[in-house]
């Protein structure tokens, strides 16, 4: 298998994550090609037969070529039978893929605005007010998940899935921004369950294999 897109991507770290998870080691199992930013790829002819998005990561797996984060991980943990990861029972799996849906439509749409803003516009042409407003509704919906995380160690099933995977990499960011930037952004509201639930899964070794640097 070969994965296309750099470490620094939210979207490319939930397949690697996904794949630690599943045992496998890049460079043994899949080979992972830079892609996006500074390392361009992206827009070449080659890339855009693969990805016609021009947007990281993409999956190629024999005949089958992938792109789109969740249904790359999808297709991982329904292809090497994890069912630990991503149930096959329907009501089940839909527990676990709520998230993952929830994670790219709400959260991620939300508190892109802020880490894009912060991350990668010069401090003089940052939009402040719509900064804060994207962290401000990112905590708001991080909210949500610390009341089920209040009842329950984990997103989805009482156990770690994939579920976990997205929610959890953006919460990182979220605490990043607040760590990095505070005079940009108001102060979070405290957020206990959540806290124990992210040092939890940050514990897990397929974190520190995604986010290597």
């Amino acid at each position: 298998m070969q994965v296309y897109g750099r470490r620094s991507s939210i979207n490319v770290q939930k397949v690697l994550w996904c794949l630690a998870e599943l045992g496998f080691t890049e460079g043994r199992e899949f080979s992972r090609i830079d892609a996006g930013l500074e390392f361009g790829v992206i827009d070449t002819p080659q890339y855009r037969a693969l990805n016609p998005n021009a947007l990281v990561p993409t999956l190629v797996d024999g005949e089958c070529v992938l792109w789109e984060s969740n249904t790359i991980v999808r297709y991982l943990a329904a292809k090497y039978h994890a069912q630990a990861l991503l149930p096959a029972e329907p009501a089940a799996r839909a527990d676990v893929e709520r998230w993952m849906d929830w994670q790219l439509g709400a959260l991620w749409a939300t508190l892109r605005v802020a880490f894009l803003g912060l991350t990668r516009v010069p401090q003089a042409q940052r939009d402040h007010d719509a900064i804060r407003r994207s962290y401000r509704e990112g905590t708001r919906l991080l909210g949500i998940a610390d009341e089920v995380l209040s009842k329950h160690d984990y997103l989805a099933q009482d156990r770690f899935t994939v579920a976990d995977i997205g929610v959890g990499l953006a919460a990182h960011r979220w605490v990043q921004l607040a760590q990095r930037f505070p005079d940009a952004l108001d102060a979070p509201r405290p957020l206990a369950s959540l806290d124990r639930w992210l040092q939890t899964i940050k514990s897990r070794p397929a974190f520190s294999v995604a986010l290597a640097p």
